[in-house]
């Protein structure tokens, strides 16, 4: 199952960025032998002289064009579902066995994600009720896939 990280903004060199790359390594074909991956990044340019709605709503057109066309979509929201890291694993793992080929996962600029791209999701996902930085989103989520791919195989990486 390959899987896209579609996201606003240009990650610039840096801790997150960092940290970001370590973990998304871990999901490429050099590195791992797992159910997952690899983890591709397109970053989307901001265009921050528009109007917040129609800044969503081009965001929302330039991160749908960064995807893999019938990917399923999953949409980073703070409204969205909360799940466990095994949850979030048995999912994966459900798309996959079902000959999911791509999975796209989008996170939205500074205005958030349009609502048009949220209602085409198959999942809205949230990463808790806080606010986090968009950039370290990408790590957290890197992470988050990888802890999923080593619950899939047994790995001991995961300690609940």
């Amino acid at each position: 199952m390959r899987i896209t990280l579609a996201a606003v903004g240009r990650a610039k060199a840096g801790p997150w960025r960092d940290l970001y790359d370590d973990f998304a390594g871990r999901l490429s074909p050099q590195r791992s032998r797992g159910p997952l991956g690899p983890l591709a990044l397109k970053e989307i340019e901001e265009h921050r002289p528009l109007a917040p709605a129609e800044l969503k709503r081009r965001e929302a057109e330039l991160l749908l064009a960064a995807i893999p066309p019938g990917a399923r979509l999953i949409a980073l929201d703070m409204r969205g579902k909360s799940l466990s890291s095994e949850a979030f694993a048995i999912l994966l793992g459900r798309w996959r066995d079902e000959g999911t080929g791509d999975l796209a996962f989008v996170i939205g600029g500074a205005e958030g994600l349009d609502d048009s791209l949220r209602r085409s999701a198959a999942l809205t996902l949230s990463l808790g009720s806080m606010t986090w930085p968009h950039m370290l989103v990408r790590a957290l989520l890197a992470e988050q896939l990888y802890r999923a791919q080593t619950i899939l195989t047994g790995h001991p990486y995961h300690r609940a």
